[in-house]
């Protein structure tokens, strides 16, 4: 079994950056983890959006 992390400013970056790792997997998805945090910073609004597959070759 292996993992991968992402972890990207917008929904958008990460949902690019999974789908091309995932055209890359030769085996099985076993599980994706998905997560959004959220911070503020004075008067911005930090976004984190992060996700975490396993899977296995």
């Amino acid at each position: 079994m292996k993992v991968k992390c992402f972890d990207e400013n917008s929904e958008k970056e990460l949902e690019v950056k999974i789908n091309a790792f995932l055209s890359t997997i030769v085996g099985d998805i076993i599980d994706i983890k998905y997560e959004v945090a959220i911070g503020i910073q004075g008067e911005d609004q930090i976004y984190c959006f992060s996700a975490l597959i396993l899977y296995s070759e």
